[in-house]
C-alpha cells in the first residue's frame, strides 16, 4: 500500500516529496525502509533522525521532520486504522466442526463458525456471524446476540445474557458463582446460592482470564462499549457503566457501581457497596474504600485527589530526616526551657 493511499484513507495531511510503498507498521526503533512508524508522545521525537522507517505518523502540530509524514489530530486512531488494514482479523470458515457438541435444542444463527471441541448447551440462542473457537463452553439457556466472538477456552455459564458484537478473549469466565457464604453458629460455612445472572451489553470486550461473577439475586451488568483488560475480577451484583476502561488486575468487590466512562488503572481495588461517579479516573494500584464523586481524578490508598496524593508521596521519603530534625529541635527547646527555669 502506497503512503499516499494510506493518507487518503485516513483523510490526513501527507508531508514529504516521496511516496514509498508501505508493507508494515512498526515501533520507531524497529522500523525499516518499507515500514511506517508513529510518534504520539513528544519524548520520542528525538529518535526520528535515526529511524530507518519509510514514513511516520505524527500529531498535526509536530515539527518538520526529514522523512515523509502523515499529520493527524489523533495519531492513536490513525495507528489503529492502519493496523486494521495491514492485519485484518482472522476469519475462520463458516460451519460447525465435527468434534463440537451442539445441543439439538440450541438455536444457532446464520454464517456461524463453531470450532473443535466447543460445547453449546440446551436452549442456547446464538445470533448470526458468531465465531466460537476451540473448547469454548456455553452453558444452557444462554442468550447471545449477533457478531459474537469467543476465543479458545472461554466459558459462559447458564442463563447469561450477551448483546451484539461482544468479544471474549481466551480464559474468560462469565457467570461464575459469586463469593457468597454464610458463617454458621457452629463455625462452619454454608455457600449462599448464586441465583442471579450476568448481562453483557453490546460491544463489551473482556480480556484474557477475566471473570464476571453472577449476582446472588438480580444481575451483574457490564454496560455498552466497556472494555475490560486481562485478569480483572468483577464481583457479584456489580454494575459497570457504559464506555468504561478497566485495566489489568483490577478488582471490584460485590455490589460496586461504576458509572459511565470511569477509567481504572491496573491493580485498582474497589471495596464494594459503593459508587464511583462518571468520568472518574483512578491511578494504578489505588484503593477505593468510599464513594467517589463524578469527574474525580484520584490515586493512592485511601484514594484521594491525585494532586494531594502526589504531594504526599513526594513527602514520604523526607519523613525520616524531618523526624530527626524535629527530635533535635525538641531536645534544644527542652534544654532552653531548663536554662530559663
Amino acid at each position: 500500500m502506497k503512503l499516499s493511499e494510506i493518507a487518503e484513507r485516513l483523510q490526513c495531511e501527507l508531508q514529504g516529496n516521496t511516496d514509498p510503498v508501505i508493507t508494515d507498521l512498526k515501533p520507531i526503533d524497529e522500523a525499516g525502509p518499507q515500514d511506517l512508524t508513529f510518534v504520539s508522545n513528544k519524548k520520542y521525537f528525538a529518535k526520528l533522525p535515526t529511524t530507518r522507517a519509510a514514513a511516520v505518523i505524527l500529531p498535526s502540530d509536530a515539527p518538520s521532520v526529514p522523512l515523509p509524514s502523515l499529520r493527524t489530530d489523533n495519531p492513536d486512531l490513525a495507528v489503529a486504522q492502519v493496523l486494521g488494514w495491514l492485519y485484518p482479523p482472522y476469519e475462520p470458515p463458516e460451519g460447525i466442526h465435527p468434534t463440537a457438541v451442539v445441543s439439538s435444542s440450541a438455536s444457532i444463527g446464520a454464517h456461524v463458525f463453531i470450532g473443535p471441541y466447543a460445547v453449546i448447551g440446551d436452549d442456547v440462542v446464538i445470533g448470526d456471524h458468531a465465531r466460537i473457537f476451540a473448547q469454548v463452553v456455553i452453558y444452557p439457556e444462554v442468550r447471545i446476540g449477533h457478531h459474537f466472538t469467543a476465543h479458545a477456552g472461554a466459558i459462559v455459564r447458564e442463563r447469561v445474557v450477551i448483546g451484539n458484537r461482544v468479544v471474549l478473549q481466551s480464559g474468560v469466565v462469565v457467570g461464575g458463582d459469586g463469593f457468597g457464604y454464610v458463617p454458621l453458629p457452629d463455625g462452619s460455612i454454608m455457600p449462599k446460592p448464586q441465583a442471579g445472572i450476568v448481562e453483557l451489553q453490546d460491544e463489551v470486550e473482556l480480556g484474557a482470564n477475566t471473570t464476571i461473577d453472577r449476582a446472588t439475586v438480580g444481575t451483574t451488568r457490564v454496560r455498552q462499549g466497556t472494555k475490560i483488560d486481562n485478569l480483572v475480577q468483577i464481583g457479584h451484583g456489580s454494575d459497570v457503566g457504559a464506555y468504561a476502561f478497566i485495566c489489568a488486575q483490577a478488582g471490584l468487590a460485590g455490589s460496586t457501581t461504576l458509572e459511565d466512562r470511569v477509567q481504572l488503572g491496573g491493580q485498582v481495588g474497589v471495596a464494594g457497596h459503593l459508587t464511583v461517579g462518571k468520568n472518574t479516573m483512578v491511578v494504578a494500584q489505588s484503593g477505593i474504600p468510599n464513594d467517589v464523586p463524578a469527574n474525580s481524578v484520584i490515586g493512592g490508598y485511601p484514594a484521594v485527589n491525585v494532586l494531594s496524593w502526589r504531594r504526599t508521596s513526594a513527602a514520604l521519603p523526607k519523613l525520616p530526616e524531618l523526624l530527626r530534625r524535629v527530635r533535635k529541635l525538641e531536645k534544644a527547646l527542652a534544654a532552653l526551657q531548663k536554662e530559663t527555669e
